[in-house]
């Protein structure tokens, strides 16, 4: 263990908090401690490439989202074990989710997820959204594809409902962050590829991406494309003042 760390404090409103955590966990696969208007994301080395990420998303969403940042450098503590120590598990619709310091729960589908190997543990909103809105609509016999798939979570939960999974993305972090996490929970995927849904020439029962709403309109056309007639799209990561132009992309 270094004698210092970095520490990266974002301050910007409470409503944007958990969108900015998972653009964050992109781009870094470390933990994130997550407070009333703010984000503190540590680390060993220098933080400076994500506060860059970050001025550079902010730019793209045209002032939307306004943060301010400082960067500190501080004597070290075991802070990835006392953020271990803080995750609980949670349920999100038919699924509990949970690292692997904790036991299984019956009559539900457990799916384990140890928070130091990658992001989206269903703690974010828009993670708990999507679980939800699977525990719905997906049936054992639909094929599904998964984009942006970062942690894998949501391919996890399709599988474990009896689906056929793909999934995708285009950080090689998050694809190496799905192998390890199915194979955590002794699943198997059908395919996986670093890249987006352009790729496939696949047609799907469900397409599912979780991803900021940018990203979600460059990609519109591919999803609807990839969708079977009759099919489902479950979308999340928009924001609310963009919900009604957002929906209409597709």
């Amino acid at each position: 263990m270094t004698k210092t760390y970095f520490e990266l404090t974002i301050k910007l409103d409470e409503a944007f908090v958990e969108l900015i955590a998972d653009f964050i966990l992109n781009i870094y696969e470390e933990g994130l401690e997550l407070g009333e208007g703010e984000i503190i994301v540590r680390g060993e080395s220098d933080l400076t490439f994500i506060k860059d990420a970050l001025v550079s998303l902010a730019e793209t969403l045209n002032g939307d989202i306004k943060m301010t940042y400082a960067i500190e450098e501080k004597e070290n503590v075991d802070w990835i074990k006392t953020y271990q120590d803080s995750v609980q598990p949670i349920e999100a619709g038919k699924f509990y989710i949970f690292p692997s310091w904790y036991t299984e729960k019956e009559n539900l589908i457990n799916i384990k997820i140890d928070p130091t190997l990658a992001f989206g543990s269903g703690h974010h909103g828009t993670t708990f959204a999507c679980l939800e809105a699977i525990s719905k609509y997906v049936k054992a016999t639909h094929s599904v594809i998964d984009v942006g798939c970062g942690s894998g979570i949501l391919g996890l939960a399709c599988k474990k409902l009896g689906t056929k999974v793909a999934l995708c993305d285009t950080d090689p972090v998050s694809v190496d962050s799905t192998k390890e996490n199915f194979s955590l929970n002794n699943a198997h995927y059908d395919a996986l590829w670093e890249g987006s849904i352009d790729k496939t020439k696949e047609t799907y029962d469900i397409v599912i991406a979780n991803i900021i709403p940018d990203v979600l309109r460059f990609i519109a056309k591919d999803l609807k494309m990839a969708t079977k007639t009759q099919g489902i799209l479950i979308l999340s990561g928009i924001l609310e003042k963009k919900r009604k132009c957002s929906t209409c992309i597709l």
